[in-house]
């Protein structure tokens, strides 16, 4: 069941997991015994760019987030807000997070991350311009295609799926 609610918003009643029929059977979810309410627990979902920068010989800018303990870098990632588009969406990210603006777009796919119950919509941004860093993140580093590893989750498939259409087998990190 999902963390986060425990009290039903639209009567304060506190939420419980019932079974109820739902399309293709039972399911069980949070609801409320009150007024029948159901935390649906849908997937967020998250956008995610493979910077190029194309004004640094097509390296590749990963980034730290400044919460994560350890040194591992990044994919550029964020949530789409109401009524933009997932290229929009991922254009803004890559500016707000690294000032760089975005000159061409390509979707790379999409992935699952139920780790974090995210959808991951993972795009290939050519992007230029001088890198200046939000406060999320801690620092960035440049990398050739040829030098990345990868990880097998989420945005690291992405990344993975990317190398390979440029000719790079992946290697991978263990986390």
């Amino acid at each position: 069941m999902s963390a986060g609610y425990k009290f039903c918003p639209s009567c304060a009643t506190a939420l419980a997991a019932i079974e109820a029929e739902e399309d293709g059977g039972p399911k069980s979810r949070l609801r409320c015994p009150a007024c029948r309410w159901t935390h649906w627990n849908n997937p967020t979902p998250v956008l995610a760019a493979i910077i190029e920068c194309t004004d640094r010989e097509g390296r590749v800018l990963l980034a730290r987030n400044a919460a994560w303990p350890g040194r591992m870098f990044a994919l550029i990632t964020g949530f789409m807000e109401a009524g933009e588009t997932p290229e929009e969406g991922i254009r803004r990210e890559v500016a707000e997070e690294t000032s760089l603006e975005v000159h061409a777009l390509e979707l790379v796919g999409v992935y699952d991350f139920q780790r974090m119950n995210q959808v991951i919509v993972a795009y290939h941004a050519q992007a230029r311009g001088e890198i200046r860093l939000s406060p999320e993140l801690a620092e960035y580093k440049l990398f050739a295609p040829a030098d990345i590893r990868c990880w097998r989750a989420g945005t690291g498939m992405a990344l993975a799926k990317w190398l390979r259409s440029r000719g790079h087998e992946p290697s991978f990190i263990d986390l």
